[in-house]
């Protein structure tokens, strides 16, 4: 249960590296498998947090891809869950039983999607093909050309076909041109080889960003600030679009940079605009290096607004979003920081991961990165499984929220 297990995610990436949907994944404490007790919980667990009696589905458009065993087909808390939305991931030799075939079949026939793990396609039968939704696939260099004309069989189908473990861009990108649909792992954290055309460094938008940012941190006139903002009008719209989106509970939306002063303060003014900094990156990197650094920020700082002071936990936010500002600036850690004035233990945990808060922003990290970390960090901070969990699934709604306000 979700008392002592942790969920851990991973993105699931469309070819054009925007995020689509997030396999989840239970660690446990120890290696013994979860009762079925358990996997109910934890699915009960992950039902209330992404699925609202009143509001329905909370990460827009997203699907969930959850490893399953026969034991949790028939669980209740399945009952729970949006089918549509849902994509459980099975493997092959679960199908060699009769009973557990035949409630997959019934699964299909609700709604949920039916991905299969460890087949080999050209084995499978059609009664099989017609129970799935998705097939997991792995790129193999010495037989691409067979592959090329199994994956373009396929293609013609509604199967859609996942990507996993790819090791380089190169096998990105050769996915992405045999028509694969969904890529799952961490290859998004791992730089691309630079591209002569790719920009780097800060753009005329950030610089005003950082300008703003500057003054903000010194309390300046809101003269001052609106002078600033001015330059851009673009930029002041985005701002008021990210600070609606969060929730605040406002029974009126803030029509202004002078009105969101007036209500919330000059702090919470400055997490969205190191929200603004991130978004504004020509670099030319991925839709889910951004979506990762906003949920990172809102996860870290959940995970300390129990456990320290309030101008700590906006710190930690700050820590989370800027935690990936080098990839999308496209320039090492310390140039970036030498563009903008941070608080010491902000800086202590984005170049090292140390000081107060560099547990946070590492435990963060683990629960994205699939780490087997994330417990002893945890216990380190004296926060439960439970707390993690929560605060996990809790900054990836929150993230969604802001991502809508930018395509609206």
């Amino acid at each position: 249960m979700q008392e002592v297990n942790f969920i851990l995610r991973e993105p699931l990436l469309n070819p054009k590296q925007q995020v689509i949907g997030y396999e989840l994944s239970w660690q446990q404490k120890n290696a013994e498998p979860l009762t079925d007790e358990e996997l109910n919980s934890l699915l009960e667990f992950v039902a209330a947090q992404f699925n609202d009696e009143d509001t329905g589905w909370q990460l827009a458009d997203s699907l969930v891809f959850l490893e399953t065993a026969p034991a949790l087909f028939h669980a209740p808390a399945l009952k729970l869950l949006p089918p549509e939305r849902i994509v459980l991931t099975i493997r092959r030799s679960y199908l060699a039983d009769e009973m557990t075939l035949e409630a997959v079949k019934e699964l299909r026939a609700k709604g949920f999607g039916i991905c299969l793990r460890g087949a080999d396609i050209n084995r499978l039968d059609k009664t099989i093909l017609s129970l799935i939704s998705h097939i997991e696939v792995r790129l193999s260099a010495s037989d691409f050309s067979a592959q090329a004309k199994m994956y373009a069989a396929l293609k013609q189908s509604s199967i859609r076909m996942v990507a996993r473990q790819l090791l380089t861009w190169q096998d990105f990108d050769a996915c992405a041109a045999l028509g694969l649909d969904a890529f799952v792992g961490k290859l998004h954290l791992t730089p691309r080889p630079e591209q002569n055309n790719q920009p780097k460094g800060i753009n005329a938008a950030q610089t005003v960003i950082l300008q703003l940012m500057e003054l903000v941190r010194k309390n300046a006139d809101l003269a001052a600030l609106e002078a600033v903002l001015r330059r851009d009008a673009g930029l002041s719209y985005k701002l008021l679009q990210y600070i609606n989106s969060a929730g605040f509970g406002l029974r009126t939306p803030i029509q202004s940079l002078k009105h969101a002063v007036q209500l919330l303060g000059y702090s919470p003014l400055y997490r969205w605009l190191s929200v603004l900094l991130a978004t504004a990156s020509s670099s030319g990197y991925s839709p889910v290096l951004m979506e990762t650094a906003i949920v990172r920020g809102r996860f870290a700082e959940l995970l300390g607004i129990a456990n320290l002071p309030k101008g700590d936990a906006e710190n930690l936010f700050v820590a989370g979003m800027f935690s990936l500002l080098d990839r999308l600036l496209n320039v090492p850690m310390e140039r970036v920081l030498a563009t903008v004035q941070l608080p010491e233990l902000v800086t202590q945990a984005l170049l090292n991961r140390e000081g107060a808060y560099g547990p946070y922003l590492s435990l963060a990290e683990a629960c994205e990165l699939n780490s087997a970390l994330a417990g002893s960090l945890a216990e380190s901070l004296h926060i439960s499984p439970a707390d993690v969990n929560q605060a996990h699934l809790s900054a990836l709604v929150w993230a969604k929220n802001v991502a809508a306000s930018v395509k609206s």
